[in-house]
């Protein structure tokens, strides 16, 4: 091979390492301003309830009216705490490279993050989280996959359905296990040959809470998981290595 020949085949790898970069900075930020509109409105809320119960405890002047006002305030805090504590274990969870990660911790951030939209879809989750030890893997990247693959399942269910997380561990292989899978319409078969592509979607455009439509969800996805689409359910099956003490 000549020198030249070299040259442009070093060059060719370069550029494609520096697109795959900027992708995935454009899978982050499609997360990021997805999850915008859903957590300031759950906020908006929050401080509704906050408002509206201060102002019943200012106009009356009874005991009992007071106590139920202040644990109004005081559950709508709370919630905003939680919130905020899911918010900030998604900033959190930055690093780009393999470390001990509570898989655990990272579903029930991004379900809190997702709650309020799921709720309003009718849609329902079946959770079942077992004992299971810390996993090798990026935490970023898990949350926006879990995030993509939510609100893709959410959107597949205009009518409202069930979503079916689990995590376990699996003993044999010594592997900590997610699976996520919906009781939506599915993916049509000629499609399935290029769901991993970036940029494809079988979607018009954002839907009318303005998520969804760039085609970079499955992508990020498929880059870390062995996933499984068919029939009338979606199920998307992930095993990391347990990481070591």
């Amino acid at each position: 091979m000549s020198a030249n020949r070299v040259s442009r085949v070093s060059n060719s790898d370069e550029r494609i390492a520096i697109l795959q970069q900027q992708l995935a900075q454009a899978q982050k930020l499609t997360a990021i301003g997805e999850l915008a509109s859903t957590v300031t409105h759950e906020f908006n809320n929050v401080l509704m309830t906050i408002i509206n119960y201060a102002k019943m405890g200012l106009r009356h002047k009874d005991e009992a009216t007071r106590e139920k006002a202040f644990e109004k305030i005081l559950a709508a805090g709370e919630r905003a705490a939680t919130i905020t504590n899911s918010v900030l274990g998604m900033a959190r969870n930055r690093s780009d490279s393999f470390e001990p990660t509570d898989l655990a911790a990272i579903i029930k951030e991004t379900l809190v993050l997702l709650e309020r939209e799921l709720r309003k879809y009718r849609v329902s989750v079946d959770l079942q989280i077992h004992p299971a030890p810390p996993a090798n893997a990026i935490g970023n990247q898990i949350q926006q996959i879990l995030l993509n693959l939510l609100i893709n399942a959410r959107q597949a269910m205009s009518d409202g359905g069930r979503i079916f997380i689990g995590l376990s561990h699996d003993a044999v292989s010594d592997t900590v296990d997610l699976s996520v899978r919906d009781t939506g319409s599915g993916i049509p078969a000629d499609k399935l040959p290029r769901i991993f592509d970036p940029f494809f979607s079988t979607k018009k455009g954002p839907d009318d809470s303005g998520k969804g439509g760039t085609g970079l969800g499955c992508q990020l996805a498929g880059t870390s998981s062995s996933t499984i689409a068919g029939g009338s359910a979606w199920k998307a099956l992930w095993a990391w290595e347990r990481a070591l003490p």
